[in-house]
């Protein structure tokens, strides 16, 4: 549990469409506490629906935004570590947002997590050869982060990365 930083422009684009985008434009004309409040609860629900796009679940998962300080809150108990791990990620690899406050358990402990910052240059063979000393094992990484990277060669910087052990 704690809190994780992310790079606020990186990421998928969720808060541009439909009623996310509505809510905001709604608050930033008039911002009055219902408009605020119609905002973060859109832009918690654009990425609570991008979290169950992606497959991944946890009992009673419960996704907040706080839009004044750009922070994502994620309850529940995900299944494994690493199911945790992807939901937090998906939650921060979204554009508008900076923090995640990770009040997630963990139903089956393990390890701590080792998370990458991806920076311009980088790619999975890089970052393989850097956190394993063996560039061809980059697939160990691609594996780790899927579905969010949909292909080894599409990271951007500002990404963070899963680095499984």
């Amino acid at each position: 549990m704690g809190m994780f930083s992310f790079i606020k422009n990186a990421g998928e684009k969720l808060f541009g469409i439909g009623e996310a985008k509505a809510a905001d434009v709604a608050a930033k004309a008039a911002p009055t506490p219902v408009n605020i409040d119609a905002a973060n609860k859109a832009a918690a629900n654009a990425i609570a629906n991008y979290v169950a796009k992606m497959n991944l679940t946890a009992q009673d998962l419960v996704i907040g935004f706080d839009g004044a300080s750009a922070t994502v809150i994620v309850q529940g108990t995900a299944a494994t570590q690493e199911d945790k791990e992807k939901i937090l990620l998906c939650c921060g690899n979204v554009a508008g947002v900076e923090n995640v406050q990770d009040q997630l358990n963990v139903a089956e402990a393990a390890a701590e997590p080792v998370f990458y910052t991806v920076v311009s240059g980088d790619t999975l063979s890089k970052i393989a050869k850097t956190h394993y000393g063996n560039a061809n094992l980059y697939m160990k990484i691609f594996e780790a982060n899927k579905p969010m990277l949909s292909h080894p060669d599409k990271i951007y910087p500002g990404q963070m990365l899963r680095i499984p052990q």
